[in-house]
């Protein structure tokens, strides 16, 4: 008979039996039963000895995970947002490098811009359709009022297609896509399904990660062009019911002062916006370590992180259009 089998019960019944004996940490057990492998059942002393092992064990354990737990919570908060930059940019790296390594999981891809795109067209739609109609009701005014009434439909579509469009589609999929991403990351990590992806010999990340951030690559630019779409549409509905203004007309003025520059630069940046919304919220819920309150965390720092970004390097996009387009960009 081995130590284990003549060991266990007996220390239960120290224990006092119920869940704290039954849940005996089994790598202390297999330390303990490395140490004590010599030992015989025959000798209650050499029972004894083993249960003094087995409580040293817990006790160097437990005050280990204290000394941790202390160290974390006294942690210099500057040292800890240095470290969680450093995090993020080497995760970033990360999903750069392996989405030019094979395997693509394609398939994953397709799924995401699915949900990712046609779960947002709704909320894309109408707050396009709403901003233009509030945008004509408040520069008609201002524009009549100084004789440039002819000037309306242009200035409607520019907005849309250098500023209000491409930033307010990106602020729009970070509160939706990126708290459900880094929600359903954090999810999967707190009930350990991350774990058995990678117990499968699988890459966790390639399948996770890289498919969600595509996806978010690819889906923002076309949810910005229906969002231009749709508030060039409610200014023209807006100035048809005011002024009877046809429809070849609007579109006609609208399109009178538009270059190329003023469209493509500013809605290929939104590829840039996807990025970091997705490297964001996929690095806070794959990371996450603390249960439901991990969930919940992961969530709001999705959206505020990757919203703050964004208009950083919204900012920095637009200096870079005006450095490459000087003649021509707005």
């Amino acid at each position: 008979m081995n130590t284990a089998s003549c060991v266990l019960p007996i220390y239960r019944d120290r224990m006092g039996g119920g869940a704290y004996g039954n849940e005996l940490d089994a790598n202390v057990w297999m330390a303990c039963d490395e140490e004590a492998s010599a030992v015989t059942c025959a000798s209650p002393w050499h029972i004894q000895m083993v249960i003094m092992l087995i409580g040293q064990r817990q006790l160097r354990t437990s005050q280990t995970l204290g000394l941790a737990a202390m160290s974390e919570k006294g942690a210099n908060p500057l040292t800890k947002s240095l470290e969680t930059i450093g995090s993020g940019a080497l995760f970033a790296l990360r999903v750069i490098t392996d989405a030019f390594r094979a395997p693509f999981e394609l398939f994953y891809v397709c799924l995401e811009v699915a949900d990712q795109g046609w779960g947002s067209l709704p909320l894309i739609l109408s707050s396009g359709l709403a901003l233009g109609l509030v945008m004509t009701l408040h520069t008609r005014t201002e524009l009549i009022r100084f004789g440039a009434s002819a000037w309306i439909p242009a200035i409607q579509s520019l907005s849309f297609f250098v500023e209000i469009g491409p930033l307010l589609a990106a602020l729009l999929v970070a509160g939706r896509v990126g708290a459900g991403m880094g929600a359903s990351l954090a999810e999967m990590r707190a009930t350990e399904q991350i774990d058995a992806i990678e117990a499968l010999s699988v890459d966790s990340f390639k399948l996770l990660v890289v498919p969600r951030v595509a996806a978010c690559v690819l889906v923002l630019p076309l949810l910005t062009t229906f969002m231009n779409a749709c508030g060039v549409f409610s200014g023209f509905l807006s100035e048809h019911f005011l002024s009877h203004i046809s429809f070849q007309l609007y579109i006609a003025r609208a399109f009178r002062g538009v270059e190329w520059s003023n469209f493509i630069p500013p809605t290929l940046k939104t590829a840039v916006f996807g990025f970091i919304i997705g490297t964001v919220s996929c690095f806070f819920g794959y990371t996450t370590n603390e249960g439901a309150e991990g969930v919940r965390r992961a969530a709001t720092n999705s959206v505020v992180v990757s919203s703050v970004l964004v208009i950083i390097a919204d900012v920095i996009l637009v200096k870079i259009i005006f450095f490459m387009f000087p003649e021509s960009a707005l």
